[in-house]
């Protein structure tokens, strides 16, 4: 078979358990390429498996053989991580990255770009952004480079070896709770729970467990074991569809441990009769308009003043406490539900930072006792 500017054939080749059935071709430089279309038994099996991969590959080459690099990001997208970005948020960053690669590389094709070429894009967007969103486009981009690939569009990775540049002032630092106003919060928070008004439960909850706001909301009772002083997250909450959704990572599907206060002021809304932990005397889930008014009411109440703080905070206030008291890194990133400790170093990096200043000024301190 002729493909424009490629020469395809297909054979056979001898191997201990069989036949290998082999696509050969010239990419547009002229280099001899070979893909595998597996072993068979018999020889007439592996021929006619790479005489369909021969025009598999034929036909991808024809249909994406001058793709741009926006229009491969579109296809992907739509074709692998669609149906995977359940919430609007996550559609919608991918529609933002869409975005900004169609505004810079326009038509360019993407067997055109070099290295250089993508280091010089990633400067450009990392002048004016912090780095997670630095990192996450460029995470996008490199996975679907990988798929351009694997479908023979390009030969050779332009995003391998690049420098993830940033703006620092972009980023963003968390205002968390000391000890002491962490103490003084939560013994506000419970000087005034009412099970008819749940969203202080939430907030307790939040304290402990540093649980996603979704994850709150979602919890029923069959999820928390007074037993064993567990609570299950295996859902997350839509509260614009008011209806329960999968979590937002597989790694976020987890049973963590807690302890029995918290649980015993929770068995105060067993009261409720409700399926939902947190349903409360209107029939409904505080939404986060709702729980951050509540908290900011309590906060001021307490005279504590933190700017932008709001319930997604109290995440962070609990893995500043945990680090506080010395809990190892890798337990904290399995209680938060992170796909690997990465994603924990790179979240709470301010935190981590702040804390190994104070152990290095301890380190030198004991060193000097010996």
């Amino acid at each position: 078979m002729r493909t424009k500017g490629s020469i395809y054939m297909s054979y056979t080749r001898k191997g201990k358990n069989g036949y290998y059935g082999v696509a050969e071709w010239r990419d547009k430089d002229g280099k001899r390429r070979q893909k595998s279309a597996g072993c068979f038994k018999l020889k007439r099996e592996a021929l006619a498996a790479a005489d369909k991969l021969e025009k598999e590959l034929a036909a991808v080459n024809v249909v994406l053989k001058d793709v741009s690099l926006a229009e491969y990001f579109k296809r992907w997208f739509k074709l692998y991580k669609a149906s995977k970005a359940q919430s609007a948020s996550a559609r919608n960053q991918y529609r933002i990255m869409q975005k900004m690669i169609t505004e810079y590389w326009k038509d360019t094709r993407l067997r055109d770009i070099r290295r250089s070429d993508y280091q010089a894009f990633i400067n450009w967007y990392g002048a004016n952004h912090a780095y997670k969103s630095v990192s996450k486009l460029n995470g996008a981009i490199r996975t679907a480079v990988s798929y351009a690939i694997d479908d023979d569009v390009i030969t050779k990775d332009f995003t391998h070896n690049v420098t993830v540049t940033y703006n620092r002032d972009k980023k963003v630092k968390v205002q968390y709770l000391t000890n002491d106003e962490l103490a003084t919060l939560k013994t506000a928070v419970l000087a005034k729970l009412n099970r008819y008004n749940t969203s202080r439960y939430m907030i307790l909850t939040a304290i402990y467990t540093g649980m996603r706001k979704s994850e709150v909301q979602a919890l029923t009772w069959k999820d928390i074991d007074f037993l064993h002083s567990t609570i299950k997250v295996n859902k997350s909450w839509d509260e614009k569809k008011k209806a329960f959704k999968p979590t937002k990572t597989e790694s976020s599907n987890r049973t963590i441990k807690v302890n029995r206060k918290l649980l015993k002021h929770l068995a105060d809304l067993k009261a409720n009769h409700s399926v939902m932990v947190f349903q409360n005397s209107l029939g409904t889930i505080p939404t986060s308009n709702a729980l951050n008014k509540c908290l900011r009411s309590i906060m001021s109440d307490c005279e504590i003043e933190k700017q932008g703080f709001h319930f997604h905070s109290l995440r962070h206030v609990h893995v500043a406490y945990l680090l506080g008291q010395g809990v190892d890194i890798y337990a904290i990133s399995k209680r938060l539900g992170h796909s690997n400790i990465t994603v924990t170093l790179n979240t709470y990096s301010y935190l981590i930072d702040e804390y190994k200043a104070k152990n290095d000024t301890l380190i030198i301190d004991k060193l000097a006792q010996l």
